[in-house]
Order: C-alpha cells, then sequence, then structure tokens
C-alpha cells in the first residue's frame, strides 16, 4: 500500500492537478445573493446608459487596434529587450499564415473587429468569453472562430483531468458536447470559482438596479398624472360596482401627463391624502449622480473618457487619454494576446511553434516626450562618443538607428556676394591723388558690403 507522500510524488510529474478542483456533484457558485447569472450582467447593457457608454467604448477602443504575427525570439539564451519593429533588433513578421488570416476573417459572416468587439463586450459583462473553434474533416487546423454567449455555455470539469470539456446549450434547448480543443475561454479571475470569470458588473449588479429603478420611478411619476401620490380616505366600506366606477373615473380625469394638475372632486366624504416624501425629498438626481461615479470606479474610467467636462481641464485630460491607453487598453489587449499565444496558435500544430501573435501599441505618441527623449538620446551619443567609444556601438546602446558618420570639414566664412577688396593702403609720403584714389576706393567697397548685407 503506497503512502500519501509517494502518490503526491507520482502525480507531480503528470499534467493532472494534484489536488481535485470540483466535487461530484460540481454547482456554479456566485458571488451575488440571489443565484445572478450570466444572463443578469447581459441585461445590465441595456440598463444603463454608464454600462454601455463604458463597456462600448472599452470594447471598440480593444477591437479596433491591428494584429500582427512574428517569428518568436531565439531559444538559445538571448533575450530581445525591445519589441517595437523599429531599430537594431527589429522583429521578422510572418505575413502569409492561417492563424492571422483567420484572426482577421474568423468566420463568412463576422469581421475582425465585430469579432473583437463582440468578444469583448462579453468579457466586461460577465468576466468571461467563449469562442467556440470550427475544424473541417479534411484539415487538422482550425477553419472558422464563432463568439457564443457565455450564458449558453458550462465548462465541465474533471476530478482527475481538471476540465473535461463544455456543454452549449442551443436556443431550442438542445444541448452540444464539445472538447476542450474546440473552445477557447478567456476570463477574469474569480475568487470563488477556478471555471468560471468574475467581472465588474458583478461587483456593482445592485447599484445598477437602484440607478434603475429610480429611472422608472421618475417615469411612473409623470405616466400617473406627473404629481406626487397619494391614498384616497373613505369613511365606508365601498361596493365591487363602486369601487370600480371609482378607479375608472380617476384614470380617465387624471392620469397621464396631459391630465396634470386638474381639480379633482371627490364625493361621499372621501378625501385625499397625500404622500410623505416629495419628488426633492427622494433625490433621485444625487442618487444618479452616485451610481454612474459607483459605475465608473468599477471600470477605473475617468469621466473625461465618456465625455463628462464639467469639471476637466487639459491637464487631467491628457492624464485620464494616457490612463485610459496605458492601463486599460494595454491590460485588455494582454489578456488577449496570452490567450492567444498559449491556446490559440498551438491548434495550428507545427505550423504555430516558433510564431507569436502581439498587437500594435494602443498609446498615442507624445510629441513633446519624444522631443525630448531624443534631446537626451543625442547629448548622450555625444558624451559617449567624445569620451572615445565607436559610434556605431553608441547609437546602439542609446536607442538610435544607426547613422553614417561624416567628418567634420573645416572652411572659412562665406562673403558677401558683392564684396569689393579692399585696395591697398597708400604709401607714406605719397601725393595726394593717390591719397584720394584710395579714399574713393575704400567708400565704394563699404557701399557695396552695406548693400549685400541688405
Amino acid at each position: 500500500m503506497s503512502s500519501l507522500i509517494g502518490k503526491v510524488l507520482a502525480k507531480a510529474g503528470s499534467v493532472e492537478p494534484p489536488v481535485p478542483f470540483a466535487g461530484r456533484g460540481f454547482l456554479r457558485q456566485s458571488m451575488m445573493d440571489g443565484g445572478a447569472d450570466p444572463t443578469s450582467y447581459m441585461r445590465a447593457y441595456g440598463a444603463s446608459g454608464t454600462v454601455f457608454s463604458i463597456v462600448s467604448m472599452l470594447a471598440r477602443q480593444t477591437a479596433k487596434k491591428d494584429w500582427h504575427l512574428y517569428r518568436s525570439q531565439p531559444q538559445d539564451g538571448r533575450r530581445r529587450y525591445t519589441t517595437g519593429d523599429k531599430g537594431s533588433d527589429q522583429r521578422t513578421e510572418v505575413i502569409k499564415h492561417q492563424a492571422i488570416s483567420l484572426w482577421h476573417r474568423p468566420n463568412p459572416w463576422t469581421t475582425g473587429f465585430q469579432f473583437r468587439e463582440l468578444g469583448q463586450t462579453y468579457l466586461d459583462l460577465t468576466g468571461e468569453d467563449y469562442i467556440v473553434v470550427g475544424y473541417d474533416p479534411r484539415a487538422t487546423f482550425p477553419m472558422s472562430l464563432w463568439q457564443v454567449r457565455p450564458d449558453r455555455m458550462e465548462p465541465v470539469p474533471s476530478r482527475d483531468e481538471y476540465l473535461q470539456g463544455y456543454i452549449y446549450s442551443g436556443p431550442s434547448g438542445e444541448r452540444v458536447p464539445l472538447q476542450p480543443h474546440e473552445v477557447i475561454q478567456l476570463r477574469y479571475p474569480n475568487p470563488f470559482d477556478p471555471y468560471h470569470g468574475l467581472g465588474p458588473i458583478q461587483s456593482i449588479l445592485v447599484d445598477i438596479d437602484a440607478a434603475r429603478y429610480s429611472a422608472q420611478w421618475n417615469r411612473n411619476f409623470f405616466l400617473n398624472s406627473a404629481t406626487p401620490g397619494g391614498v384616497i380616505q373613505v369613511d365606508k366600506r365601498l361596493s365591487d360596482d363602486e369601487w370600480n366606477e371609482f378607479t375608472n373615473r380617476w384614470r380617465e380625469t387624471h392620469r397621464g401627463v396631459g391630465a396634470a394638475h386638474r381639480v379633482a372632486v371627490l364625493e361621499q366624504g372621501a378625501t385625499w391624502v397625500p404622500n410623505a416624501h416629495s419628488m426633492r425629498d427622494m433625490d433621485f438626481g444625487g442618487l444618479r449622480n452616485v451610481g454612474r461615479d459607483v459605475i465608473r470606479e468599477a471600470f477605473a474610467m475617468h469621466k473625461s473618457i465618456l465625455g463628462t467636462a464639467d469639471d476637466v481641464n487639459r491637464a487631467n485630460a491628457v492624464t485620464a487619454q494616457e490612463h485610459f491607453e496605458s492601463f486599460l487598453l494595454t491590460d485588455r489587449l494582454d489578456r488577449w494576446k496570452d490567450v492567444l499565444n498559449c491556446s490559440y496558435l498551438p491548434l495550428f500544430g507545427s505550423t504555430g511553434e516558433g510564431v507569436e501573435m502581439d498587437y500594435e501599441d494602443p498609446v498615442t505618441s507624445n510629441r513633446e516626450a519624444d522631443a525630448l527623449e531624443l534631446k537626451s538620446k543625442a547629448q548622450a551619443a555625444q558624451l559617449l562618443v567624445a569620451a572615445g567609444y565607436d559610434a556605431h556601438d553608441v547609437l546602439e546602446t542609446v536607442g538610435l538607428p544607426d547613422m553614417a558618420v561624416a567628418e567634420k570639414a573645416t572652411q572659412e566664412p562665406a562673403l558677401p556676394p558683392n564684396w569689393v577688396a579692399a585696395p591697398p593702403a597708400p604709401a607714406e609720403g605719397g601725393d595726394d591723388e593717390q591719397q584720394k584714389a584710395a579714399l574713393e576706393a575704400l567708400m565704394a567697397r563699404q557701399l557695396a558690403w552695406n548693400k549685400a548685407g541688405a
């Protein structure tokens, strides 16, 4: 009988998980009380204008970035210190490859932009995104990619192999089993469930519902006569016929915006008792503003990115753009890049080895910062060259392109085009005529000099 330590050591070298991640009766765990599901998270997209604005902005900006396929860095111990496509360490791009062609056109009915936009929308709403890979029986590599709704896909955990596959529930209730290589999953980390993601919407679903209910309350305020609600109090019990007649008359006379502020006539001792809370007491405007701030905080989105410019100046607007591009967009693109290189390219077998996918830098170039960086590099190169180092090695060290070094040429300063040489000074003891001629020549030379300077 083997010991517990022996069993642990036996599993250490295998790809199977050393401990079980799922029980025999695995149930989907949720962060929200009440058992909220991905369908509720996706409904928030159409229930809140702030959620729609943020999620659509992130999805569009993430999807519009172009992707390229490059040869991977050498595996002989050398490291590439730059991932740029310009300079001394330039990467080699792969132009023709099924992986990059399929990524730009996933299927005949979807463009690459639409595919990535929908996937990022699912990811930010539900915390996970599922891509179903289509194969052709005549080929072993992927032939199409399809985005599916996260609420229709369910991972099937395995106690022995971690993940057995997926179950897709179709619109008509059909259940389609899928193998792990037929599905690519993107997800945000979930501390309660290793098989599902947790997105920003889950943390603010209550606040989104509060904002939606306040908007509905305001809408009903206008539909129900545009006056605060109240109670009609009578001193006796009404019969069914009296009740129906009274309520029908009240609705016909006072319901709707066009019937607002009409004078009401109450019969048989009935009195009107208004509500204790007015529109001002409820302060729904402040509630909705607080809801917007909570939603923006969940996505780490600056208000100026959404067009809110009540307290925005140029300085913090530029900072907001840099934060949006450097953190929000780059983080999402890095997540896509990680999944593409680790889960997508291996599906192409040997042709997917030795290559990597990468996106174009989303950060907008800062011309002032670029000018300061160029000046700093040029000064550093000048100091190193003056110290005696090789000019070509210096350019590579400071990150400047290799340039031919020209010899410094020494030449006399340029003379004015109408310059007239001064006549020789008259010899001492000369006659007056010679001195007069020399003075006239000097004056003519001065005039020509002045005209040339003008």
